[in-house]
């Protein structure tokens, strides 16, 4: 069964940084490119990066490059996500999803597998 399981979420203050992981389990993670998406309340998901597969190559949706930086460590099967500079409309829940291939704006082509989100809460 594959699960992608995302962690680091968690309550911080405006200015502040976090580190987001996507543990993989269950597929080939060198196959998979790994996108970050995120949710705000009331809010369509957006795509956030995006990593191909291997780690080669990243891609970031305008609105937070400068802030955030995708990796991954293929030992490990995990994909990371660091956001800076935080602010409270950064406030979502952070998905990850793994598919075939990342597009120049962040999001993953072909979606195949999705994690169930964990939440960032950015106090003013």
């Amino acid at each position: 069964e594959v699960q992608l399981v995302e962690s680091g979420g968690g309550l911080v203050q405006a200015g502040g940084s976090l580190r987001l992981s996507c543990a993989a389990s269950g597929l080939t993670f060198d196959d998979f490119a790994i996108g970050w998406y995120r949710q705000a309340p009331g809010k369509g998901r957006e795509g956030v990066s995006c990593i191909s597969s291997g780690g080669a190559t990243t891609y970031y949706t305008d609105s937070m490059k400068g802030r955030v930086t995708i990796s991954s460590d293929n030992a490990k099967n995990t994909a990371y996500l660091q956001v800076a500079s935080l602010k409270p409309g950064d406030t979502a829940v952070y998905y990850c999803a793994a598919g075939e291939f990342c597009s120049a704006t962040g999001t993953i082509l072909g979606e195949d597998y999705w994690g169930k989100g964990t939440l960032v809460t950015v106090s003013a």
